[in-house]
């Protein structure tokens, strides 16, 4: 309530990825782990010591196992200014560019597919992610379940989801983008 009894209204504000990218210029975010999610700030969770180490395996595995075909990126934004977000997935391959991605963090076009280490952002990595990233047109997204130590692979986005849903404890996962590439499931758990 205010001062003089009127009910104040709690205002708002969305950000585009346009005043995201000022506010991280201007230093106003340093040290703090955050990324854009429909035009939210949001506070990213603390990963736990399994987390990092599993994610961070995964990552060098992939680099060895996909080589020159594509480039690995451990926890680096990738840019979906239509959604008016720019999360920063545990692992993101992406196709090579010339530049490195020097003047910009890739887009929807250059992702081949995306993959999340969940523990405590499950929720969020099943809901919320996986709805940002199907209405970007993100071909395959995975989420590496550290609960049940499972994989979830999503493909072919739709309508803000994902027509295809399987989930692995064992064996190999083709990726679409590298259909003869064999990923095993036991290297990303």
């Amino acid at each position: 309530m205010g001062y003089d009894g009127e009910v104040m209204a709690l205002m708002t504000k969305t950000w585009t990825v346009a005043e995201y990218h000022r506010l991280v210029d201007d230093g106003i975010l340093d040290d703090q782990p955050v990324e854009l999610l429909k035009g939210e700030i949001v506070v990213m969770p603390a990963e736990g010591a399994p987390h990092a180490s599993i994610s961070t395996d995964a990552g060098e595995y992939l680099m060895r196992l996909l080589g020159e075909r594509a480039q690995v990126r451990q926890a680096k934004p990738i840019t979906l200014t239509a959604f008016d977000s720019e999360p920063e997935p545990d692992v993101a391959i992406v196709r090579r560019s010339a530049q490195r991605y020097r003047d910009h963090h890739p887009y929807p076009e250059n992702v081949l597919w995306l993959i999340e280490y969940a523990n405590t952002s499950l929720g969020t990595d099943l809901d919320q992610k996986k709805r940002v990233y199907a209405e970007a047109g993100i071909p395959e997204y995975w989420v590496v379940n550290l609960r049940d130590m499972t994989v979830l692979v999503f493909r072919g986005p739709h309508a803000g989801t994902y027509r295809d849903e399987q989930a692995f404890e064992s064996g190999v996962v083709y990726p679409l983008a590298l259909p003869d590439v064999a990923v095993s499931i036991d290297r990303l758990l």
